[in-house]
């Protein structure tokens, strides 16, 4: 790792990092689409129960101006305080919950459904003052002071064309009578509210892919890492090989413990050796085992260890070789040739255990293909 230390962050973060930075909490976050969405949850909220919610406050302010000489007394004030905080809370909580609702919301628009315990956990290096003034410095903090005074001043510009706009139906409010005045008042609120919302909205598009693209950037990997990374995941090379050199041993031990079962094996005398079997059963003759040089060799001692008739038929040996896989028939066109070598060793047989004329070795023709 010390070799990447130096290096430049190039390459584009890899799906196990961004795995990684997940669980670790790291998500990509916009305080501005939680925000836009809060507000719009509230003044959807509100447009649509602004009516009874502002009933049930002026019921509630009657009742809590209502004062009777017995509620003064220390004994029954703390308790009707009580009471009338609680039943403000009651009218406020729908405002609360659609607040809370879409603060939790919200970052699943950006990052989807995200929890981690590790982000729970203390982080001590944050109370280090110097890293927390290097971090107060860095590029994401002047970006995020520059975005908040773009934010204020969007949102004053636009708060300040339709207030100018509002102005005078907020000043017709005082000759309105009161029962006019409030509901009225409240929807020139609630619309520049809206107005403010789409304000959000708009730096919410901005900001979302910044900060995608901004979570992104600081995960980037160097080319090191990214090797490290792929050799972790795929495996190094030398292991690799050692399991592949592992299981090449193991198939060859298999094929060699075949040999004996074999009927002949066709060779060429120093390179290629062929293990051939058939069985009444079979539609063809096929191949179980098969090598060339030590592999081979290999082949050939089991069988004179075995006592399984060796032919020497170098152009055969070649052609089985290369067109016939392990534990494979024969092909159609070097039936023929197959046939005679089997034919020849079965002559054999019959000559070492009842005498008589020794068989004369075929000549074996191949296809010119």
């Amino acid at each position: 790792m010390a070799e990447s230390e130096g290096q430049e962050r190039t390459e584009q973060p890899t799906a196990k990092r961004l795995r990684e930075a997940r669980e670790r909490g790291q998500v990509p976050r916009s305080r501005e689409l939680g925000g836009a969405v809060m507000l719009g949850a509230s003044i959807l909220l509100l447009s649509m129960m602004g009516g009874p919610m502002m009933a049930a406050v002026m019921g509630w302010l009657k009742n809590a101006l209502t004062f009777s000489s017995g509620d003064l007394q220390p004994t029954r004030l703390l308790p009707h305080l009580g009471t009338e905080f609680i039943g403000m809370a009651l009218i406020v909580a729908p405002l609360f919950i659609a607040g809370v609702v879409a603060a939790i919301v919200a970052p699943m628009f950006v990052s989807g459904v995200s929890f981690s315990s590790k982000a729970l956990m203390p982080d001590f290096s944050r109370v280090n003052p110097l890293a927390g003034f290097k971090r107060l410095w860095s590029g994401p903090a002047l970006a995020e002071i520059a975005k908040a005074i773009v934010r204020v001043a969007m949102v004053g510009v636009v708060g300040y064309i339709v207030l100018r706009s509002k102005l005078p139906a907020i000043v017709h409010l005082i000759d309105e009578p009161a029962r006019e005045a409030i509901p009225h008042g409240g929807s020139i609120a609630i619309g520049m509210l809206f107005s403010l919302t789409f304000v959000m909205v708009g730096i919410a598009a901005v900001d979302v892919p910044y900060q995608i693209w901004q979570h992104r950037r600081q995960l980037r990997m160097t080319r090191e890492e990214v090797r490290e990374e792929m050799k972790e995941s795929d495996g190094r090379p030398e292991v690799k090989a050692r399991i592949r050199r592992m299981q090449h041993q193991l198939a060859n031990r298999r094929m060699l413990e075949a040999v004996p079962k074999a009927d002949a094996i066709i060779v060429n005398p120093t390179h290629y050796a062929v293990a051939i079997q058939y069985e009444t059963k079979m539609r063809a003759p096929k191949v179980i085992a098969k090598g060339v040089d030590t592999i081979a060799a290999a082949i050939r001692d089991v069988a004179e260890k075995h006592k399984v008739p060796i032919v020497s038929a170098p152009p055969l040996a070649r052609a089985l070789y290369r067109q016939v896989e392990l534990n494979k028939e024969v092909p159609v066109k070097l039936y023929a040739a197959v046939a005679q070598i089997l034919s020849f060793v079965y002559q054999l047989k019959n000559y070492r255990r009842y005498g008589g004329k020794p068989p004369q070795k075929p000549q074996i023709d191949l296809p010119g293909e």
